[in-house]
Formats: C-alpha cells, sequence, structure tokens
C-alpha cells in the first residue's frame, strides 16, 4: 500500500510533465527542485555539511549558493528523466547535446575488449543512457534498484527506451563481464558510499571514501579501457557532454596497485565535480565510516 500511495503522485506529475514541451518541462522541474529544497530540510543540512568539510575555506553564503543551485539541477534532472523515452522523438542531439570526445569512443571499441564509462552523479547523469545509444553503441548502465519496486520499473522503462540497458548493481559483475566480452560500453557511477565489506578506503575531497574497485578490477585483469564521460548543464536547457581520452590501467593485481588505481579514478570525479560544485549529488551520503 506504502508504495502504491509514493506512486500514485509520481505517476500523476509525470502525465503532466509528458505533455509539456521540452523547455515548459524543465522550467517546471527548476521550481520543484527549489520546493523541494524547502520540503527535505535533512538533505539540505547534509548537502551543506559535506560541502563545509568539502570546502572549508567557503563563506557560508556561498555554501548556501551552491546548495540553492544544486536543487535547481535535481529538479531539471528529475524531470528529464520521466520524459527520457520522449527524447528520441523530441530531441536532437547536436541542438540540445554538446559533445566532444566522440573519437576516443572509438578508439576504445576498436580495441575489441569493451569499455568502462566513468563517470558520477554530475550535471545530467542520465544523458548517457539515451546519447550513447543514439549514436549507435551498445551500453549497459549499472544502477542500484529503487526500494520502490513500483517506481523502479517505471524508471527501467525509461533508461532501456534509447535501446540500452540496465545492469542492476546488486551481483551484477557477472553481467558486466558478459556486456564487456560483447564489445558493449558499461556505465559505473564512482561516487556513491561502497562500504567497508565491499569497497576500498581512497581520499574525496580530503576525506577517506569507502568506494568500489570494481573498475580498477575489471580493468586491470581484463585489460579494458576506462573512458571518463560527464554530462553538465549548460545554459539554454543543453547538456555538455564530454569524452576524455581512453584509460589502461597495468600492474600486478596486487591489492595495493587496485587501491591506488581506484584513487586515481575517483581523482578524476573529484576533479569533474569542482569544475562546477553545484552539479553534483551533495546530498548522498558519501562519506561514512
Amino acid at each position: 500500500m506504502r508504495n502504491w500511495l509514493e506512486y500514485v503522485p509520481f505517476v500523476i506529475l509525470a502525465a503532466v510533465v509528458r505533455r509539456l514541451p521540452r523547455p515548459a518541462a524543465l522550467a517546471l522541474g527548476r521550481r520543484l527542485g527549489t520546493l523541494g529544497r524547502w520540503l527535505l530540510p535533512g538533505r539540505v543540512r547534509l548537502a551543506r555539511n559535506n560541502l563545509r568539510r568539502a570546502y572549508p575555506e567557503l563563506p557560508a553564503a556561498e555554501i548556501e549558493a551552491i546548495v540553492r543551485r544544486m536543487y535547481v539541477h535535481l529538479g531539471a534532472g528529475f524531470i528529464e528523466m520521466l520524459r527520457l523515452d520522449l527524447m528520441k522523438h523530441s530531441i536532437d542531439i547536436h541542438r540540445d547535446f554538446i559533445i566532444s570526445g566522440e573519437e576516443h569512443l572509438h578508439a576504445a571499441r576498436a580495441e575489441g575488449r569493451g569499455c568502462i564509462l566513468l563517470t558520477g552523479h554530475i550535471g545530467f547523469w542520465e544523458a548517457g543512457n539515451f546519447i550513447f545509444s543514439s549514436l549507435g553503441y551498445p551500453i549497459g548502465i549499472v544502477a542500484k534498484p529503487m526500494r520502490n519496486p513500483l517506481t523502479d520499473r517505471y524508471f527501467l522503462r525509461m533508461r532501456e527506451a534509447a535501446g540500452g540497458y540496465v545492469i542492476s548493481s546488486r551481483h551484477g559483475a557477472r553481467r558486466i563481464l558478459k556486456a564487456l566480452q560483447q564489445n558493449h560500453f558499461v556505465g559505473i557511477l564512482l561516487d556513491q558510499h561502497a562500504g567497508r565489506q565491499h569497497g576500498v578506503s581512497v581520499p574525496f575531497f580530503n576525506r577517506p571514501a569507502w568506494t568500489t574497485p570494481i573498475i580498477a578490477e575489471l580493468a586491470m585483469k581484463y585489460r579494458v579501457p576506462i573512458v571518463p564521460a560527464f554530462a553538465w548543464w549548460e545554459p539554454g536547457n543543453r547538456c555538455r557532454l564530454e569524452i576524455s581520452p581512453p584509460i589502461h590501467l597495468e600492474g600486478e593485481q596486487s591489492r595495493e596497485r587496485i587501491t591506488e588505481n581506484t584513487a586515481m579514478l575517483t581523482r578524476i570525479i573529484e576533479d569533474a565535480v569542482r569544475r562546477d560544485p553545484a552539479q553534483w549529488f551533495w546530498v548522498h551520503r558519501r562519506w561514512r565510516g
């Protein structure tokens, strides 16, 4: 019953925004994000605390401004997610997305070992579900199932609408390996708390953060190239997708070396966050014991 009570208003909202033109829908999303900042004081406090620890030199007013902009971006991203299946009909990739570095995708795929797309909860991180598939690259996205199975099925349908597929983060290692063996791209977000049991501790904004080592382990064991890719919101309802050159991890597969490589990949995430802190997901409990 609780799942349905959550799902019904969600579906009503989705039905409304799916009827709106994209600019109007995103404008509504930004307003909803601003409203969410007032309705979720606990998450706002968490974001402020995370920012204070990550940027101890910033004045309180600047931290507050980052939190405000973050919620605006989150609102827009949430609404865009409700409309992902409409993108193939309403969006011109080269009009609404600025894509740089596509040649790096060609180079990585030419190696024939698949490719891991390194990314994080930055900007409109769900863009990859649509863009990479629309450009003709077979892609699987690793995602954690949502608590509400009704909502989870909705977002699963949205994420797979353009032709990609979702790999559950729960016991998904076998499916990830199969996708790589088929020379597919696999998108993995590396900026989530992994837990002491499954992660390694690496620095993130000068604080130890438990991080999954799966990217480093797979890349080292199977010689899979890693391509960092991030999608930032731009003015005018556009997104900028920046794709970096492939990274190749070499050396013995020791625990120490895997941890070093995971730390290096985490620094790439941190550098991307520092470009525009307001576009990262500061409401996540990234730093836990």
